[in-house]
């Protein structure tokens, strides 16, 4: 893929000694992870909550955290992932690329793979998931249907196996609030 990704810019504010309200970052997040096998993916972790309900004073940065692809036990995570076309990838890939994603990203339980699954990145955590279509067209691959969803879709997720298969031809952006679930 030739298109270079933008980089998610975050904006973090917090209150000042004298109660006033501040932006403490401002600039791309400085937490992003990329796929070898897949060019042009790239997943922004935006910020992690460590329980429900979250501190918002006294913490002034979160990505210090292990990286995971679930929050923290009670927690969440915010991150925003650009998907490039299946073409790019689909057949140059099995299961010793897809298990090396899922190490990288902290989550190597995650991935659900066979070979025979409906797509190789299936996956499966005990998350809920928010997750909103910014940019493009993808499809949310189940194991018994799918569904084509364009920007401005929203998907909540229940702790299924899914994946997320791009077959547009350009890069779909999909933003994910990710909560602990049961």
């Amino acid at each position: 893929m030739s298109e270079k990704v933008k980089p998610v810019r975050r904006i973090v504010t917090v209150d000042d000694e004298s109660g006033k309200s501040v932006a403490i970052h401002d600039g791309p997040s400085p937490d992003v992870r990329t796929d070898p096998a897949r060019p042009g993916y790239v997943s922004t972790r935006i910020w992690i909550t460590d329980r429900t309900p979250a501190r918002i004073t006294g913490v002034r940065e979160t990505l210090d955290s292990p990286h995971t692809l679930e929050p923290p036990a009670g927690g969440s995570v915010c991150r925003v992932v650009t998907f490039p076309p299946d073409d790019s990838f689909r057949r140059k890939i099995g299961a010793r690329e897809v298990q090396s994603f899922f190490a990288r990203m902290g989550s190597p339980e995650a991935s659900t793979y066979r070979p025979d699954a409906p797509h190789p990145y299936m996956q499966k955590t005990r998350t809920l998931d928010f997750c909103l279509i910014v940019e493009g067209e993808i499809t949310l691959v189940l194991d018994t249907e799918e569904m084509v969803l364009k920007a401005g879709d929203t998907v909540v997720q229940r702790g299924t196996n899914h994946a997320w298969s791009n077959r547009s031809g350009k890069p779909c952006v999909i933003a994910f609030s990710s909560h602990d679930a049961r």
